[in-house]
């Protein structure tokens, strides 16, 4: 997917649970953003914002759908460029069609994952396909640590196998948890699951306490730490914690997305789709992208022009990292 511009500032709510003591999870909250250029689609976006740009790696989370396509459109993104990150792409309903200039040709569906690295750069198109009725999912981006920042393309595609645990059903994409662990390799420590909570149910997790961890809510509400979290929450938990629990008390079943990895450490800068360490990484990536370099390479098969890339601000773009990382 395509981001747009640098972090614009988000909602953040907390919690005090227990009598003026700083609150145990954040929640932040989502706005709408425009997604692909003049065809573009409206998503949720709670990562990156003013008040958290990271949780371990993650740095960006993008939350979409359910949506009609027969009344939206679906999804459209022409052929655009990344560098210094990797995609996750994860599906609850739908189907998407992925090209990228690694030549891969793949469909993200639901339940399975695709993982795209795009270090030095690459670029890719996707588009939601003609067997789509609802498309529904989450896209993420992972920020590739210094010493890897610049990693070849690459593109995994894993299909976790659903685990039953005290009234949830788990599928681990990304790293370790409940004893499930992912075959895909990542360049930094993550967790990455779907959790699906069963009705009036209560789960405890076993979660490293190295970790800081994102949940977002897809549908339903889930109890996190005594904090209630509503759809498109989400809600930060901070390292410290060796267990997680969550409660599902609602007549329905609810979902969400399990993040988390060590606190990244590093400042970043962040703008469009380019990740780097200096206003002048993303100078030149978007002058390679503007000029046709060949260090993104050329997406095949896709009906259309590539997306140009906009303006840059008339500042400098400033690193960041979270508040409290140290």
């Amino acid at each position: 997917m395509s981001g747009h511009g640098p972090n614009p500032a988000g909602r953040l709510r907390t919690t005090d649970q227990h009598g003026g003591l700083p609150p145990q999870v954040e929640i932040l909250t989502a706005r709408d953003v425009p997604l692909g250029g003049p065809r573009a689609m409206t998503v949720r976006r709670t990562l990156p914002q003013r008040a958290r740009t990271l949780i371990g790696a993650w740095c960006f989370v993008d939350h979409y759908g359910p949506d009609d396509v027969s009344e939206t459109g679906g999804m459209d993104v022409a052929p655009h460029p990344h560098t210094g990150l990797q995609t996750v792409s994860w599906l609850f309903s739908g189907e998407i069609e992925h090209r990228d200039s690694q030549g891969n040709h793949a469909f993200v569906r639901p339940g399975e994952l695709n993982l795209m690295t795009g270090g030095r750069g690459i670029s890719h198109s996707e588009v939601s396909t003609a067997r789509t009725r609802i498309l529904h999912g989450v896209q993420l981006w992972v920020a590739l640590p210094r010493e890897h920042r610049r990693a070849g393309r690459s593109f995994r595609h894993h299909v976790p196998t659903p685990l039953r645990r005290h009234g949830s059903t788990l599928r681990v994409f990304l790293g370790s948890l409940a004893g499930r662990t992912s075959p895909v390799p990542t360049f930094t420590p993550l967790l990455g699951a779907e959790i699906l909570l069963d009705p009036h149910s209560t789960t405890t997790l076993p979660v490293d306490p190295a970790f800081e961890h994102g949940l977002l809510v897809d549908q339903g509400e889930v109890g996190m730490g005594g904090t209630l979290l509503h759809p498109a929450d989400l809600g930060y938990l901070s390292p410290g914690h060796d267990t997680l629990t969550l409660v599902n008390d609602t007549d329905v079943p609810a979902r969400a997305v399990l993040l988390g990895g060590p606190p990244f450490g590093e400042e970043i800068v962040m703008w469009w789709n380019f990740i780097g360490r200096s206003h002048e990484d993303i100078v030149e990536a978007r002058q390679a992208w503007q000029d046709g370099s060949d260090r993104f390479g050329d997406v095949d098969g896709y009906d259309g022009d590539r997306l140009p890339a906009p303006a840059l601000p008339n500042a400098i773009i400033a690193p960041r990292k979270n508040p409290d990382a140290s």
